[in-house]
């Protein structure tokens, strides 16, 4: 039976989906949810199993597969900084998402992914898709595979994180796992981004990417 530890922030969100798509696909697995404290203080034993954060305040002895590419991610200035120089593309701040699934053998492009005002509990909710004309779709596509080849990004489920500036793209961040706006993917994406997560990390084809009709 194979141990799968989701290392993240809080025991909820995207370390719950995340969860449920690994049960899905590996029923036998036993998954569970280390908090980066836990982790820090040494509660948690970490030998043989599968590690895959879902947070970028990782612990700085953790070894994972993309550890280069969470650490370009979460200096956000720094990392704006080498978009702007080495991809000429303008930065700023942005609150739409592509997510981009990025396979052994290419990139699959999900349909963006929008933010909504605030709701009574303070936090942001997204919806899925969010519609853009082709030419936007071909500025992020380009964006999204050039950046992802610049940092020689592990198969994994990526969210470029965008705004606009004026009649250009404009890159905010990058997130090396399916954060918070992935969860607007479930139910209406056929597999939704984290089974696509879980996928990507363990090998396993992905053929297509699809709006659910229901």
């Amino acid at each position: 039976m194979s141990r799968v530890l989701i290392v993240a922030d809080a025991k909820q969100g995207p370390a719950v989906a995340l969860k449920v798509a690994i049960a899905q696909s590996n029923p036998f697995a036993e998954v569970s949810i280390g908090l980066v404290s836990e982790l820090n203080s040494g509660a948690i034993d970490l030998s043989g199993a599968i590690v895959c954060p879902l947070t970028l305040d990782v612990p700085s002895n953790l070894v994972f597969p993309g550890e280069d590419v969470f650490r370009f991610c979460r200096h956000v200035s720094a990392a704006r900084d080498r978009v702007q120089e080495q991809l000429q593309v303008p930065t700023g701040d942005g609150n739409f998402w592509l997510p981009v699934v990025w396979t052994a053998k290419g990139p699959l492009y999900a349909e963006a992914i929008g933010a909504l005002a605030h709701n009574p509990s303070g936090e942001l909710s997204y919806f899925q898709p969010l519609h853009l004309s082709d030419v936007w779709r071909q500025h992020l596509y380009d964006l999204a595979y050039r950046l992802l080849d610049l940092v020689n990004a592990p198969a994994a489920t990526y969210l470029i994180q965008f705004g606009f500036a004026g009649e250009r793209i404009c890159f905010d961040r990058l997130w090396p796992f399916p954060a918070a706006p992935a969860i607007a993917s479930v139910g209406v994406q056929v597999p939704d981004l984290f089974v696509c997560h879980w996928f990507c990390l363990t090998g396993a084809p992905i053929y297509d990417l699809q709006i659910s009709d229901r």
